[in-house]
C-alpha cells in the first residue's frame, strides 16, 4: 500500500493576493447603504401689483434660505424701476412690510410665493435720523437760552433765576448724551427708513423744543412755587435718572452684540433688570418727569407726558415680544414692562 500523502497547507487553501483583495473590495460596492443627496425644492416668487393684482414680474429659482433683501436684489435686476432700498414687499396687499432679514422659507406656504410691492419713497439711515431728531432740540434750545435777537421783543433786562441755568444745563446735557450714544455705543442697523419717518420725528422734537424753550427762558418766567425745596431734588433725580440711561444703554449694546438678554451685574443702575424689561427708558421717563417737575411749565410738562407714552408703547411691545421668544421663563411674567409692579 502507498502510504497517504498529505497535502500541503498552501495547496489546501491557497492565499489570496493582493490584488485579489483589491478587486474583493471594488466588487463588494460601498460598506454602508448609500447617502441620499439632499434635494433642495427652489421656489417661485410671483410679483403682483398692489391695486390690480396682475404680475408685475416673476423671480424663478428662488433658494428657501434667500432673505427678501436677495429677492428685493433680484427684482431690482428684472425691474430696474424698483431700488432696493425704496421697495417694501408684503404678502398681504393690507398686511405689515416684510423685514430684509426675513428668510423665504418661512413665509412660503407653498412652491409659489405671491408678493405685493410698495414704493417707499426717499429712504434715509438711521443715523441721519436719531442725529437730526437731537441735534435740532440742542441747537434750538441754545437759541431761546441765549436771547439772541429779535426772540424776545419785548425783552426784560433782568437778572434771571438760576432754575433757568440749570434748565438748559439739564436739557443740552440730556441731548448731547443722546448724540455721543448715537455715534459710539448703539448698533443702528444699516437699514433704511422713509424720509417722512424723519420730518415726522424732527417736527415733534424741533416743535415741543421750540415751545417749551421759549416759555422756560422767557424774560417774564417765574421760578416754581417751592423754588429749591423743588429744584434741588429735581435736579438731583434727573441726574440720577441721566446716569442710570447711559449705564443701561451700554448693557444693552454689549448684550447685543453677543445675542444675549442683558441682567443685573455689579452696576447699581442696572438692578432695575429684576424688576422691569425696558430700564432704559425707565430712566428717560424718570428724568423728563423730574425735569418737568423742576421748571414747572405746562410745555415741559405735556411733552414730558406724550414722550413717557411713546415709550411705555414701546415697552409693553418688547416685553410681550421677549415673553413670546422665553416662553415666560426665568420670571420674566413678574417683571413689568417699565414702572416696577404696576405696569
Amino acid at each position: 500500500m502507498g502510504q497517504r500523502r498529505e497535502m500541503s497547507p498552501a495547496k489546501r487553501d491557497p492565499p489570496r493576493t493582493f490584488l485579489s483583495f483589491s478587486q474583493l473590495l471594488l466588487n463588494s460596492g460601498s460598506l454602508g447603504p448609500p447617502l441620499p443627496r439632499p434635494k433642495v425644492s427652489y421656489l417661485e416668487v410671483e410679483i403682483l401689483d398692489q391695486r390690480t393684482g396682475t404680475p408685475v414680474s416673476i423671480i424663478d429659482k428662488v433658494h428657501p434660505s434667500s432673505t427678501v433683501l436677495d429677492l428685493k436684489n433680484r427684482f431690482h435686476k428684472a425691474c430696474p424701476g424698483w431700488c432696493p432700498s425704496r421697495t417694501g414687499l408684503k404678502t398681504d396687499p393690507n398686511g405689515p412690510f416684510l423685514p430684509d432679514t426675513c428668510v423665504m422659507e418661512t413665509i412660503a406656504t407653498s412652491s409659489l410665493v405671491s408678493v405685493y410691492p410698495t414704493d417707499l419713497g426717499r429712504q434715509v439711515g438711521w443715523t441721519a435720523v436719531f442725529l437730526s431728531q437731537y441735534f435740532g432740540p440742542l441747537l434750538i434750545y441754545l437759541v431761546f437760552y441765549l436771547r439772541l435777537s429779535n426772540v424776545y421783543a419785548d425783552a426784560i433786562k433782568s437778572r434771571r433765576p438760576l432754575v433757568v441755568h440749570l434748565a438748559c444745563f439739564c436739557h443740552s446735557l440730556h441731548y448731547i448724551k443722546h448724540l455721543l450714544e448715537t455715534l459710539f455705543v448703539h448698533k443702528l442697523c444699516d437699514g433704511c427708513t422713509p424720509l417722512r419717518n424723519l420730518l415726522k420725528g424732527c417736527a415733534f422734537y424741533w416743535g415741543f423744543t421750540a415751545w417749551l424753550g421759549y416759555y422756560v427762558n422767557h424774560p417774564l418766567y417765574t421760578p416754581p412755587y417751592y423754588a429749591n425745596k423743588q429744584i434741588i431734588p429735581s435736579l438731583v433725580w434727573f441726574l440720577f435718572c441721566e446716569a442710570g440711561n447711559f449705564y443701561v444703554n451700554i448693557a444693552l449694546a454689549r448684550h447685543n452684540q453677543r445675542g444675549l438678554h442683558p441682567g443685573p451685574t455689579c452696576n447699581p443702575f442696572s438692578w432695575l433688570f429684576k424688576l422691569v424689561h425696558c430700564p432704559q427708558y425707565t430712566y428717560e421717563i424718570g428724568a423728563w418727569i423730574s425735569f418737568a417737575i423742576m421748571t414747572q411749565t405746562v410745555p415741559v410738562a405735556v411733552f414730558a407726558a406724550l414722550v413717557s407714552t411713546q415709550m411705555l408703547l414701546r415697552a409693553r411691545k418688547r416685553r410681550h415680544k421677549y415673553l413670546r421668544r422665553r416662553n415666560g421663563g426665568g420670571g420674566a411674567y413678574r417683571r413689568a414692562a417699565v414702572i416696577p409692579f404696576v405696569l
